[in-house]
């Protein structure tokens, strides 16, 4: 590579409008990119503030100075829209008005320019003392480089620097340990996150740019292989970002993936995305490494005095004794090592052996050991010995210490020698704000929640391996759940799980959304619904490992993915699927979902009947912990329009809806027929609206009196959407097959204030009776299913189906 001082031209340098000019041409220029074109703009920049520098002192009549460059100028890495760190050193003997004005030479002409400057002027001791006190400034003086003036000057400061660095490192390096963990809580950790933050995010180029740091306090060093090339990728893709947007930011937003990508001539933004996160993976893998060695040398130094005095030479000896873990495996200084007998070479079983220890210990890989396995551990013959599923089910039986383990297995390639299809999914990002870790984070995470449930079924091991294994599809084309069903059934007979047990997790991957969509997007009373899933399922057995999976699914994947009110709904779909799967009938409403005693709902539809106006009934209940839940009963004398008023209604007053079931009600002594509405609903905030403000804004909705439309308009354009987040359209569809008694629609769409109100308006329109709603939202999307039937109380037909599901697409688009 270049450096910068061999691309350091005519010192006198262009001038402001030179140096604007070639500094466009310079980042136009296709060819060149990534740290070529960084290392070229900082030439150029040097070039233009050595001519500045050089005229002003002469005019200020300075000497004694130097202008240096700190930070990432410093180290020759000029984003096109980076700002410039500079200081201005000078020896403490030029009059302070002659040095205010090099200072207003140097510093005006940037700022002109609409460049951003970090400047300072300050003598070596005072550069010293601020560093002692400013770990940020100290940081930053570690790349000091000179641009112009006195080299002798930079050069003792950086000597004393780097001295004092050295030298507080036992007392430095734990606070900026610190510091770095500050800000990963605070910006997160970049492979995961949908729209990351380049540089400040926890694997990201503050990190790597530390990592230096570290190095240079001569007490511990990062691993180095690969971590170039991480840094280099992570500057290349700001760069990109810097071009596309034209602005100083580190936040890669969804909106400007697509261009960056194309920048960098990658195929799409989950490309990018992908490369980016493999970049953060090696340098956050790195800082794991680095800061766990700076701890280990920082204790076994405060140690060493001590055990000397207390137990002599024999006892620090016997101190750092190993403890064995497992064959071959041994605990040293706090990490799982491999035994001075360990031969990799003759025992493909020991990374899994490694892992399964550690984990279980709770303690961390060593490095040494990891890279060992790598270049001398055997393969595996397929399919696995006994021993070496078992030390796999091991390992992710461990609970929350598997996740490091994992990832130091995966960081040297183990992890996709032992399992190939693992490549696939790897640093894979998920669009889906419901989530919260890439795929194969989120295997991780669900073997871990699964862990946890093993007690509840009779075959942990099917379900340990079934969680790792459930999203394997994702990545190839078509529905993953198609696709992981083969994915999954390849590597259990890979692993050695029998024909019958290999069949079993195929179901599971197969049907692992099955559960939960089911529960809370169909109806339960109607018996082909739990028919389906009992016949889908198979077994009580793999019923029973499917429940679990479906909590470890849904927990790890974000909160917004689980609730009291989901778990209920899903064990209810389970009780009746299991009875069904028993030899009974399917069953009818169960315990987590009590409906009303047919005398409270009669007396309500006599009341409907007698007044001709609504009659409601609200009762708390148990819901999730962070909202009040609610049974709400409304009978209504039969009159168009009720569905979407009352949906409008408790949108109005704040009332998430969770779930709809509507019939109609034959009173006794032919009085005739109410029509009865059960809804199970949640406050957003605070507590419940009382009945009686309920039933006079029904009344007056039903009435017309009450512009619901008008009134939930301007509720939404209260609360604009994020400005460049543009969702996608509605969807609505037919599903066949799934009720013989009605029509299934099932509505996606970008949840809005009033969506059911809306959903409700369009088929009213249409000539429709909704028989049952089924409300589920997760993160900003909604999926809500209808059952519908014709005015004679019959499914539709497929053309008049089609038409209806067009028709109320077209009303929600």
């Amino acid at each position: 590579m270049t450096s910068v001082e061999e691309t350091r031209q005519d010192p006198a340098g262009p001038g402001p409008s030179g140096y604007a000019a070639a500094r466009l041409r310079l980042l136009q220029e296709e060819p060149r990119s990534g740290p070529s074109r960084r290392c070229a703009l900082s030439a150029l920049t040097d070039q233009w503030l050595s001519g500045l520098f050089t005229t002003a002192a002469q005019e200020a009549g300075v000497r004694g100075a130097a202008l240096v460059a700190v930070g990432g100028y410093g180290r020759g890495e000029l984003s096109p829209r980076s700002d410039l760190d500079l200081l201005l050193l000078h020896d403490g003997k030029a009059r302070p008005r002659d040095l205010g004005a090099l200072a207003d030479r140097l510093w005006y002409p940037v700022w002109d320019l609409g460049v951003l400057l970090d400047h300072s002027v300050r003598t070596p001791g005072e550069a010293r003392k601020v560093a002692a006190e400013d770990l940020k400034a100290h940081l930053g003086l570690l790349d000091a480089r000179l641009v112009a003036g006195d080299a002798g000057l930079l050069a003792g400061l950086r000597t004393s620097v780097l001295a004092d660095w050295r030298n507080q490192a036992p007392r430095r390096l734990p606070e900026l340990h610190a510091l770095c963990r500050e800000r990963a809580e605070r910006a997160g950790e970049l492979r995961f996150l949908l729209e990351p933050d380049l540089k400040e995010a926890r694997g990201g180029i503050r990190d790597a740019t530390v990592l230096r740091a570290v190095a240079a306090s001569w007490l511990a060093d990062a691993p180095r292989e690969g971590l170039d090339g991480a840094r280099r990728r992570l500057l290349d893709a700001r760069d990109a970002l810097h071009l596309v947007t034209g602005r100083a930011t580190d936040r890669l937003s969804l909106q400007e993936q697509p261009q960056v990508a194309a920048r960098l001539g990658l195929l799409d933004a989950d490309a990018l995305l992908r490369e980016v996160y493999e970049a953060a993976r090696v340098i956050a893998y790195a800082a794991d490494v680095t800061w766990r060695e700076v701890g280990r040398v920082l204790r076994a130094r405060a140690a060493r005095p001590r055990l000397r005095g207390l137990l002599g030479t024999r006892g620090a000896a016997a101190a750092a004794e190993r403890a064995p873990l497992a064959e071959g495996v041994v605990e040293s200084e706090g990490e799982a090592v491999l035994a001075l007998a360990a031969r990799p070479e003759r025992d493909p079983v020991l990374p899994l052996r490694l892992g399964a220890a550690a984990a279980q210990a709770g303690l961390p890989v060593s490095l040494h050991a990891v890279r060992r396995l790598a270049a001398h551990a055997r393969p595996l013959p397929v399919p696995w010995p006994a021993e070496a599923r078992e030390q796999l089910l091991t390992l992710l039986g461990a609970g929350e210490p598997m996740v490091g383990v994992w990832e130091a297995l995966e960081a040297e390639g183990l992890i996709t020698r032992l399992l190939p299809d693992w490549e696939r999914v790897r640093c894979r990002p998920q669009h889906n704000p419901v989530h919260t870790w890439t795929v194969d984070r989120h295997l991780i995470e669900t073997a871990v929640r699964a862990s946890a449930l093993t007690r509840r079924v009779g075959r942990p091991d099917l379900l340990l391996m079934a969680a790792l294994l459930h999203d394997i599809g994702k990545g190839w084309p078509g529905d993953h759940s198609v696709a992981g069903e083969t994915i999954a059934r390849d590597m259990a007979a890979r692993v050695g799980f029998d024909a019958e047990d290999t069949a079993v997790l195929g179901t599971l991957v197969r049907h692992h959304l099955l559960l939960v969509d089911t529960a809370t997007r169909r109806d339960l009373d109607d018996p082909a619904t739990v028919t389906a899933v009992a016949r889908a399922v198979g077994s009580a057995g793999t019923l029973e490992i499917l429940h679990a999976l479906t909590e470890a699914d849904a927990l790890a994947t974000g909160p917004a993915a689980w609730s009291t009110w989901r778990a209920s709904l899903v064990a209810d779909l389970v009780r009746r699927a299991a009875a069904v799967l028993n030899g009974a009938p399917p069953a009818g409403p169960g315990p987590e979902r009590p409906a009303a005693e047919p005398a409270a709902q009669e007396r309500l539809a006599l009341e409907a009947l007698r007044t001709g106006e609504p009659v409601l009934s609200l009762h708390a209940q148990q819901e999730e912990d962070d909202a009040v839940g609610a049974e709400l009963l409304v009978a209504v004398p039969d009159r168009p329009g009720v569905l979407p008023a009352v949906a409008g209604v408790l949108a109005l007053h704040r009332l998430t809806v969770r779930a709809a079931d509507l019939r109609f009600l034959e009173l006794p002594e032919h009085l005739g027929e109410v029509l009865v509405l059960r809804w199970r609903v949640a406050a957003e905030y605070g507590a419940l609206p009382q009945a009686a403000r309920l039933r006079t804004d029904l009344v007056r909705a039903l009435e017309g009196s009450l512009d619901v439309p008008a009134k939930l308009a301007g509720r939404e354009a209260a609360y604009p959407r994020r400005r460049g987040v543009v969702p996608p359209p509605p969807r609505v569809t037919v599903v066949p097959d799934v009720s013989p008694l009605a029509t299934v629609l099932e509505v996606r769409a970008p949840d809005a204030v009033g969506l059911l109100h809306r959903i409700g308006r369009a088929l009213e329109s249409a000539g429709v009776r909704v028989r049952s709603a089924h409300v589920s939202t997760l993160g900003a999307n909604a999926v809500d299913t209808v059952y519908v039937v014709d005015p004679d109380g019959k499914p539709l037909q497929p053309a008049a189906a089609a038409a209806l599901a067009a028709s109320v697409e077209s009303a929600l688009a």
